[in-house]
């Protein structure tokens, strides 16, 4: 766009005329028309004189007005005129800014239930909390334009347009800023593997755009390696530099990629982090790339030298399905291979995946590849995230599922861990929203969606019966999406919960052995059914993390040499998560007659004791042991 006018270039190779319509807010009718002059290779192309910013504009196909395939905007949703937006015109002032790796904690957001008012602006407000708290990278859940007044964006259809139910573009150019403006870093989760059905109109400017070849269950896949998919990898691959550079995001999450699919080398994720890595480099700026992938393979974290597509991280399902057996005693459905054994958390926590070649037999083949040679940083864990929440019939959060002292105990033990941890929007408050699929579709396809949530709960037998289906709240209701909506009143009226992951992440960030974050440096031993420990090796002292999620326990005898003492002094207790400022019952004294006593349900968090003083923490009321 420059003063004459805008400049458009369109891929619609079957078509032989293509033009572009001024359209008028609210209105049917179309102004001029800009015939596009086509360049022989699918493209039409041409200035458009006159057409300004904020300007709104169709693509004409022989009779047909339809969106611009890289509408930057919609501001009347993805069935209007596309907006000419000048990126050009925002003031940034973030030059400086740089994400601090070794602290990174995660932040999982989605903006239209996070605030009662669902905009860039509203979320903007809570960002200096967020940083207070320790947060150092939001998420942002998808955020192409989608269809009617609410929704998750996992089926959204204009890949380059911000919904337009959050704000404009330049608001999310200005939350972004804001939070680097609190050394937050923002990065966004994108959806390349298929585009929704209400609102997709890229079918008429070419068949092509769509994958013939393979089949995505959830909707129209891209075409990455058939007929014509030049374009259509184009399109995608400057989509992933558009949101770094124009937006100044610090890179990307990307969605379900064992359905991105690609017969062709070199594989589009490849493509894909080198052209967003490309979009940071314009900035100066690394940037973060981190995929779910539900197979488990590792090729995703591994460099293009050694045959893999160079994410940064990954997803760790295992720790999530892990932790939650452990939580709730429930295996069903696809937590059916997992016992929330101590072993399998230390495991999860060391070595990444717990399932890295071996048959898994909910699937009855096996599942994950190799990946013992990855740091513990390359996996992101979490207690909580979008999809797991709203995988129970009451979108409940994992607090109502377990008790408070065994979630402080399994929070203390996820939060101190170097692997890169995630929280879920409200989960630092323990918040009583719950989180549900909600969608504003066409009538027409909602019950096909309410069906298909009813039969993917129902793998979970609990899930599966009359009761539960009577209390399944549909996904098109407006309440279904209003009850999503947090409170922040609840930082206060559950503040023992917002103070422990305060004091959490300050441990993280602070202690010189926990903040160090690298699989050499920890190792990890089961002590009991339902107890394990973790020793951090530091020059500056080691710590020592006992987790119990059993009963009182003893640890006598005690011939586990991560439990030594790393001098003559011994041990001293630093932390526990059943402080009374945490909503505990208090921590007893822990050394009877030489013997390690470990209360129920809690995490201990061990220092050296001071020489001068052995068996004495730092702090008030705290008790150590000698060894």
């Amino acid at each position: 766009m420059g003063r004459r006018g805008t400049h458009v270039r369109v891929w619609a190779p079957a078509r032989k005329n293509v033009s572009i319509a001024e359209r008028f807010a609210g209105s049917p009718e179309r102004g001029r028309v800009q015939r596009l002059t086509p360049e022989g290779n699918g493209y039409h192309a041409g200035l458009f004189e006159g057409l300004g910013t904020d300007a709104l504009y169709s693509v004409l196909l022989d009779s047909g007005l339809y969106p611009d395939p890289a509408s930057r905007f919609q501001p009347e949703g993805p069935h209007g005129p596309s907006q000419v937006v000048d990126a050009t015109g925002f003031d940034w002032r973030d030059s400086g800014f740089r994400e601090n790796v070794d602290a990174r904690v995660i932040y999982e957001l989605h903006v239209g239930t996070f605030t009662r008012e669902g905009t860039y602006r509203a979320a903007s407000e809570q960002l200096s909390e967020l940083a207070s708290l320790g947060v150092t990278m939001i998420e942002l859940m998808a955020l192409a334009a989608f269809p009617g007044r609410y929704g998750w964006s996992y089926d959204g259809v204009d890949l380059w347009a911000p919904s337009e139910r959050y704000g404009t573009p330049d608001d999310l150019r200005q939350f972004v800023m804001a939070a680097h403006s609190q050394g937050i870093a923002v990065i966004l989760d994108v959806v390349y593997n298929h585009l929704g059905n209400d609102g997709n109109y890229l079918a008429p400017f070419s068949a092509d755009y769509f994958s013939q070849k393979h089949e995505c269950e959830w909707g129209a896949g891209f075409n990455f390696d058939g007929p014509n998919c030049g374009p259509v990898r184009e399109f995608v691959l400057e989509n992933a530099r558009y949101w770094i550079e124009e937006f100044h995001f610090d890179g990307l999450r990307v969605d379900a990629t064992q359905a991105i699919f690609d017969d062709t080398q070199p594989h589009i994720l490849a493509e894909l982090v080198a052209a967003a890595r490309s979009g940071g480099a314009a900035l100066g700026k690394p940037i973060f790339i981190v995929g779910e992938n539900e197979p488990q393979d590792s090729t995703l974290v591994r460099s293009p030298e050694a045959g893999g597509y160079g994410f940064d991280a990954v997803w760790n399902d295992d720790f999530h399905h892990s932790a939650r057996v452990a939580l709730t005693g429930r295996h069903e459905a696809y937590l059916t291979d997992y016992r929330g054994s101590p072993q399998e958390l230390i495991s999860a926590l060391k070595w990444g995946y717990l399932y890295q070649g071996q048959r898994y037999q909910w699937q009855s083949k096996a599942r994950g590849r190799p990946a013992l040679d990855l740091d513990a940083r390359q996996f992101v864990v979490y207690l909580q995230n979008h999809d797991q929440i709203a995988n129970q019939v009451p979108g409940e959060r994992i607090d109502r599922w377990t008790s408070p002292a065994e979630l402080r105990a399994m929070t203390a033990l996820m939060l101190l861990s170097p692997p890169t941890p995630m929280l879920f929007q409200g989960q630092e408050f323990a918040s009583s929203a719950p989180f549900l699929y909600f969608t504003d579709v066409d009538r027409s396809l909602l019950s096909g969606i309410d069906e298909q949530r009813r039969e993917f709960v129902g793998q979970f037998p609990s899930m599966a019966t009359a009761q539960a289906r009577a209390v399944q709240r549909s996904a098109a209701e407006r309440a279904t999406f209003e009850l999503c909506k947090l409170d922040f009143g609840e930082r206060e009226r559950h503040a023992p919960v917002y103070r422990l992951h305060r004091d959490l992440l300050r441990l993280r960030r602070e202690d010189p052995a926990i903040r160090q974050r690298r699989s050499a440096n920890f190792h990890g031993a089961v002590l009991a059914e339902r107890a394990l420990c973790l020793r951090f090796l530091c020059p500056e002292g080691d710590r020592l993390l006992i987790t119990n999620l059993g009963g009182d326990l003893e640890l006598a005898p005690a011939p586990e040499p991560l439990l030594a003492p790393p001098n003559a002094s011994g041990w001293a207790l630093l932390w526990c998560s059943e402080d009374y400022i945490y909503g505990g019952h208090g921590v007893p004294d822990l050394r009877q007659d030489g013997v390690l006593f470990v209360p129920a349900r809690c995490s201990l968090l061990f220092g050296p004791a001071n020489s001068e003083e052995p068996g004495r923490a730092s702090t008030p009321n705290r008790r150590g042991n000698d060894g």
